[in-house]
């Protein structure tokens, strides 16, 4: 068990009403947020959304204009050095140094940290061999990949063994294979009780890592939830029809539909039909309206809703849903 679920602290990051200005320019607008015990929360949002400013913020870099945050129950302000020590953070670019050996990169860190020599040397051995770093560990980091060097920027950030880790776009730049590898180190990571805060333009990052979404626009919170809650909410489920003539079906089927019950469809460029439907049931119907039209559909599939349509129905201003 992590000392912040031993001590019952949760949640273990509490941000109320941040705000933050750069100028004449609001970066965060009255940000609320929560991150609980072993979770992980994604921050999701375009660049210059805020991502970045909130986390800087929590990791004690800058001072929020106004507004609190504690982060393992101490203010981020007031107790900074507290929350220094039980704290990783892994930023947008790689901050190992390339002329150092990966060995001597988390020895380093761990002789800056206070550990004895002995003990660096140990830590250091131990977190090669989690990031499957261990053939590479004398290598000059200058010569590791992306995908080596963000691993060993992440282990970087767990050499004091942090109870909460900062990951800013942790896979930013990396091919599919080191990106699924990336994931699985952070399942291990919440598996041994790190809390984790992740902010990732990445829309399928955030659906198989996150617990919980928060997502800004512009500085401001515009979403929040689970994935599932997020799109049950804001994305539709549809049914896509690929047709054998699209051009000749097209006016029957919208009339067809219509009748039916599922005035809300739209062509895609590729020919194909996409029909708004409320329920998976509705299937069924959209089937039977389609034998009635006898319009040659080759292929009838149901989709669900994605992030990708959370996303859009957030953060693009004429696709946003109206306030009841």
């Amino acid at each position: 068990m992590s000392p912040i679920a031993a001590s019952g602290i949760d949640p273990v990051v509490a941000v109320v009403d941040v705000t933050q200005r750069f100028g004449d320019v609001v970066a965060l607008d009255q940000v609320s947020l929560t991150l609980r015990c072993g979770e992980v929360l994604a921050l999701l949002g375009h660049n210059g959304a805020g991502k970045t400013t909130l986390v800087n913020i929590l990791s004690t870099l800058i001072p929020a204009t106004s507004g609190t945050a504690r982060v393992a129950g101490y203010d981020v302000r007031t107790q900074s050095l507290d929350v220094r020590r039980r704290i990783g953070l892994t930023g947008q670019f790689a901050a190992v140094d390339g002329s150092l050996s990966g060995q001597e990169n988390l020895s380093l860190i761990g002789r800056l940290l206070g550990l004895p020599s002995r003990q660096a040397r140990a830590r250091s051995d131990e977190l090669l061999a989690q990031f499957d770093l261990v053939a590479a560990a004398g290598r000059a980091a200058a010569t590791y990949s992306g995908g080596m060097r963000r691993r060993l920027d992440i282990a970087a950030s767990l050499v004091g063994d942090p109870e909460v880790l900062f990951l800013d776009e942790p896979t930013t730049g990396l091919d599919p294979v080191a990106r699924h590898a990336m994931w699985a180190h952070v399942d291990d990571l919440v598996a041994a009780g790190t809390s984790i805060l992740l902010t990732t333009q990445d829309l399928d990052e955030a659906d198989r890592l996150a617990d919980q979404i928060v997502v800004l626009s512009h500085g401001s919170v515009v979403g929040r939830g689970t994935p599932a809650e997020l799109k049950a909410t804001y994305g539709d489920q549809s049914v896509v029809v690929t047709l054998a003539d699209p051009d000749r079906s097209w006016d029957l089927l919208t009339r067809c539909l219509s009748d039916a019950g599922f005035p809300h469809l739209r062509r895609r460029p590729d020919g194909a039909l996409v029909i708004s439907v409320a329920t998976s049931a509705d299937l069924l119907p959209v089937a039977a309206a389609l034998q009635r039209a006898d319009v040659g559909a080759t292929a009838v599939q149901l989709v669900e809703p994605t992030l990708d349509d959370v996303y859009v129905a957030l953060t693009v201003p004429s696709s946003k849903p109206e306030a009841a």
